[in-house]
């Protein structure tokens, strides 16, 4: 698949600045929706390279409690797949150079149709999907779909992935590839890196360097990035920034300025000695 030419700018300018692109995941309409569009501008203005705008769903399977916590609320307030599509065409206006990647489940594309969706996502100004549970080897219809309409499938492969399965997700996949570090759901801490920097390196391998890895779930501190940015090619941050909007809107503070503290810490963090 052809790359987005705004995510393969995106990475390509984070290697040309000798450091891992930065991607942090936000739940739309987390805790409402004027504070989680603030929220993403934070961040982006903070360093991030992409966004992936999570789009609630009432059953998210591979998410741990602080993002399911964060759906839910975002569901009680109206949230979901159409305004998830507002939201990012906010934030495209707003910001025409950074990567946007719609970051979901499958019954709502199902619903909407992969075409519709497809076609409603590129005027919204997104780049790419990123789709939990409709994988490229089971059904094509969402790969096809984006394709057609100049958009980047972002396919998810971990630890257990099968050597059928990783060559299904190069085929689809348009920049980069999703590299889930551990077994298990988002919000566990990453403890050992040594089999994550392996499959790194053999999934690049089988891409022919096509393809950059970025590496989620578990890097939860600067620390963290900072250990996983020496071999992935983009650092992937989820619970622990949805954590950062929960905390502070349970204490009743604005959690904007957390998160720019948080995402320029892991700016910084990101870029490798030389």
């Amino acid at each position: 698949m052809s790359p987005s030419p705004r995510l393969a700018a995106r990475f390509a300018r984070a290697r040309a600045e000798k450091r891992a692109a930065l991607i942090i995941y936000l739940t739309a309409d987390d805790p409402d929706g004027e504070t989680s569009l603030r929220l993403m501008r934070a961040a982006i203005d903070a360093g991030a390279d992409v966004i992936e705008i999570g789009v609630p769903w009432s059953d998210p399977s591979a998410d741990g409690k602080a993002i399911q916590a964060a759906m839910h609320r975002a569901l009680a307030r109206g949230g979901g797949l159409r305004r998830s599509l507002v939201l990012c065409r906010q934030l495209r206006d707003a910001y025409p150079d950074v990567g946007l990647v719609l970051f979901g489940y499958a019954n709502p594309i199902v619903v909407m149709g992969p075409d519709v969706f497809a076609l409603k996502a590129r005027d919204a100004g997104a780049d790419g999907v990123l789709c939990v549970d409709y994988p490229p080897d089971a059904d094509g219809a969402l790969v096809t779909a984006l394709a057609r309409e100049g958009l980047d499938y972002v396919p998810l492969l971990a630890p257990t992935s099968t050597d059928p399965r990783i060559d299904a997700a190069v085929a689809a996949a348009g920049t980069f590839i999703y590299y889930v570090s551990l077994t298990g759901i988002t919000g566990t801490a990453l403890a050992n890196l040594d089999a994550p920097r392996a499959q790194v390196a053999a999934i690049r391998a089988r891409s022919g360097d096509r393809l950059a890895v970025a590496v989620g779930f578990g890097i939860r501190t600067p620390g963290a990035a900072r250990a996983v940015a020496t071999f992935a090619d983009g650092v992937v941050v989820g619970s622990a920034a949805v954590e950062i909007v929960e905390k502070a809107s349970a204490a009743k503070r604005d959690p904007v300025p957390e998160m720019t503290a948080f995402v320029s810490g892991l700016r910084q963090a990101v870029v490798r000695s030389v």
